[in-house]
């Protein structure tokens, strides 16, 4: 089975890069700008993974973490971010339920590996 992934982020270019990036990888993806349409999506369609841009333009990414652990419990997150080395950040999206915390400085393959370990479950 395919594994499907959410990715939400404001970022056109990102969102389409990373969209072709995981396609190419075997993994669908559906993107989306913001949290409205992803709560709706993930309402209608069977997710694996959900990504999450910290900052989507005036919403709080941890904000919208925290919707989609109440409605998806099981559906796990990794929280994506541009900005890089916060320690305060990453502390507090692993307490609201991230399981993963990326920076989109990172390699993508690095993404890809997180990806791919969060969908395994190890």
């Amino acid at each position: 089975m395919t594994p499907h992934l959410l990715f939400v982020d404001d970022d056109i270019p990102i969102r389409e890069t990373l969209s072709l990036y995981f396609k190419k990888k075997g993994i669908t993806v559906a993107t989306v700008a913001c949290g409205e349409e992803a709560i709706r999506l993930a309402e209608e369609t069977a997710f694996n993974l959900a990504i999450l841009d910290v900052n989507l333009g005036n919403e709080d990414g941890l904000d919208l973490l925290q919707t989609f652990r109440r409605l998806h419990p099981n559906l796990p997150v990794i929280m994506f971010t541009g900005m890089t080395d916060d320690p305060i950040l990453l502390d507090q999206a692993l307490a609201k339920g991230a399981c993963a915390f990326m920076s989109k400085t990172d390699p993508l393959d690095k993404l890809f590996n997180e990806v791919q370990r969060v969908i395994n479950g190890s």
